[in-house]
């Protein structure tokens, strides 16, 4: 399967390069799928032939709203930022929403997603799965990994059994990063980062774990099948980990955490083993994002193309 390491390619940066630009960087860095968060035709354009495989997300909250009011909005986007590019740039997913609160994904994110979906087959393009990108919360009881579950299932199951339907793999944004910020006392510093030192093994299944990001992965699938979607997969649609900016955020553990994702998803988790399809987030340091300083550094490369720090993705 090509593309099995994928880079975020988030925009908001002042000084970034151009999109051409960037296509050839992801090239000669051997990355072989981007994401991208909006149908920016600039980019699309720019992957045009690339072989880079893509998942292009619908935009935000208010575009997923649109398309689920309005099969013939689905229709048009789909007309718009996907027929024009679907012979000559690999769109491998469409992400209906990226981490659409509760309130919000109960009366919008299936009816999205069927829309797309609908469209799609009506244009002839049902190779392309539509999912939805969703963060940790979503989920409870997660570690051990074998007690994971949904939160809700009455907002999560019907979304799952969608996927389960189209076989398309639940999109999730893993980020050992944000568990150990959020829990430095239980959670060891070398677990979250890939670096040798702890070993926990699951009692519920008898499996044994050497990092944060595969108890995460696995607490997802146990989830899935307790949603009664064992078929469903998991394409963990963003991981990274910031090199500055706040807490346990450096250039050391950035590199260990996100050179462990790219070494380690050939591998996949425990629980299942073999190529877990994975994107780092992101591709470059972003001046122009909102929030906590952290959120400006999870970049892979600075805007004038050089990189932060070394990392290699393997062919």
């Amino acid at each position: 399967m090509g593309g099995v390491h994928g880079v975020c390619y988030g925009m908001l940066g002042s000084n970034l390069p151009s999109r051409a630009d960037v296509v050839e960087l992801y090239k000669s860095n051997n990355i072989k799928a981007m994401r991208i968060y909006g149908p920016d035709h600039g980019a699309l354009d720019a992957l045009r032939g690339s072989g880079i495989a893509l998942i292009l997300d619908v935009g935000g909250i208010g575009d997923v709203r649109r398309l689920a009011g309005s099969a013939s909005e689905a229709a048009a986007w789909v007309q718009a930022h996907v027929q024009p590019y679907s012979r000559d740039v690999i769109i491998r997913y469409i992400a209906v929403g990226n981490e659409v609160p509760p309130g919000d994904a109960a009366g919008i994110l299936l009816p999205a997603m069927r829309n797309v979906r609908g469209a799609l087959v009506s244009a002839g393009l049902d190779g392309i799965k539509v999912s939805t990108a969703v963060k940790m919360d979503v989920f409870t009881d997660t570690f051990p990994p074998s007690r994971g579950v949904f939160r809700d299932p009455s907002v999560m199951s019907p979304i799952v059994q969608f996927l389960a339907g189209t076989g398309a793999p639940l999109l999730a944004n893993v980020y050992p990063y944000f568990a150990y910020k959020d829990n430095p006392r239980d959670i060891n510093l070398n677990f979250a980062t890939f670096r040798p030192g702890t070993t926990v093994r699951d009692d519920g299944n008898g499996l044994v774990y050497t990092n944060l990001f595969d108890a995460m992965v696995d607490a997802i699938y146990a989830a899935l099948e307790k949603a009664g979607a064992p078929g469903v997969g998991v394409v963990v649609s963003e991981s990274g980990w910031p090199s500055a900016g706040g807490f346990a955020a450096s250039v050391e553990n950035a590199r260990a955490h996100n050179q462990g994702v790219i070494d380690h998803v050939r591998r996949g988790t425990p629980k299942r083993p073999g190529v877990l399809e994975t994107y780092v987030f992101a591709m470059f340091n972003e001046n122009q994002k909102p929030g906590e300083e952290i959120e400006r550094h999870f970049g892979l490369f600075n805007p004038d193309k050089s990189p932060v720090y070394p990392i290699t993705f393997p062919n």
